[in-house]
């Protein structure tokens, strides 16, 4: 039977509605033994993107701002960056510049930042960059521009069975070097963008080495693809925001038994920020058009979230 962490309400920071409904509605069917849509403990996946759907995503990628910064602290070792764009803008401070090389540039200066060191290096350095970086609205380290609700979402699943994984276009490497400690998510239940990697042995030393060079794009129908690969199972629920989600809660919710699918919507201008269809950041479109033929729910931040971010520490 679904239980909530405290014995109380599973999801304080929901308002009383229908996506709230959705969501323990789900938990309690998939959880009461003997029920007709129970769910054998090992078979309780529920993948969560990251960016705009467990933390602050708007007006610019964290990893976006994350390389950004390194390029900056790597300008020095490359006196050619500072005629060669979007380094240039980058250096330069012109976010507006580097952001017009469009995804092909952003991809380069990512495996250019993200590349030299081993993958236990590189984790510390996304910890500590997460940890003293501060978001200019805000003002607060980005671990702690994570969306409460869906933080009370996870430990909710994960109190009742749930194995709960990211699958995010992010950068894996990037975000292993916080999500333990922000989501209580481990490594081996990250699934993200990959880079090529490499074995070396240097002094007497065995390590792995990150490369620049892409492996694998963890979007879109890279989502389903890599959560086949690397999970071996379908999910039985999905949460996104953008149409970079559409595959994976297609397929997640095409498969049998009950499941479910839902899409955070960013609707509040006062709290966070309103936009979806135009936007290049969190671009939601398709999923606008098709959740309801879906079956998925649409959850509203302003309408649906009492808080948006945990109270400050």
């Amino acid at each position: 039977m679904a239980t909530a962490p405290s014995g109380a309400d599973p999801l304080p920071s929901w308002n009383d509605g229908a996506n709230k409904q959705r969501i323990v509605e789900f938990v309690k069917a998939v959880t009461t033994e003997g029920g007709k849509d129970y769910v054998a403990p090992g078979d309780r996946i529920a993948t969560f993107d990251n960016d705009g759907t467990l933390w602050l995503e708007y007006p610019l990628y964290t990893q976006v701002r994350f390389v950004f910064d390194r390029i900056r602290q790597l300008a020095p070792q490359h006196p050619e960056w500072r005629e060669k764009e979007p380094y240039k803008s980058v250096i330069a401070g012109d976010i507006k510049g580097a952001m017009a090389s469009g995804e092909k540039g952003l991809f380069e200066m990512l495996l250019v930042a993200q590349s030299g060191t081993t993958t236990e290096e590189f984790a510390e350095l996304s910890r500590q960059w997460v940890l003293a970086s501060k978001d200019a609205r805000f003002k607060r380290p980005y671990n702690e521009l994570t969306y409460q609700p869906m933080q009370e979402v996870l430990k909710y699943m994960r109190a009742n069975g749930f194995k709960t994984f990211i699958v995010s276009g992010g950068s894996v490497e990037f975000m292993r070097g916080f999500t333990q400690d922000t989501y209580g998510i481990p490594n081996e239940q990250v699934i993200g963008t990959r880079q090529k990697l490499a074995f070396e042995v240097k002094d007497g030393k065995p390590m792995v080495m990150m490369l620049p060079q892409l492996d694998s794009n963890d979007d879109k129908q890279g989502k389903p693809i890599n959560i086949a690969a690397i999970i071996g199972k379908r999910p039985i629920a999905a949460f996104g925001n953008s149409d970079g989600d559409f595959q994976m809660l297609q397929w997640t919710t095409a498969g049998s038994g009950k499941r479910l699918g839902m899409l955070v919507h960013h609707d509040d201008a006062a709290r966070e920020y309103a936009y979806d269809r135009d936007s290049s950041i969190g671009h939601l479109a398709e999923g606008l058009n098709q959740y309801q033929a879906m079956g998925w729910g649409l959850i509203s931040m302003k309408n649906d979230w009492k808080t948006i971010f945990p109270a400050p520490k």
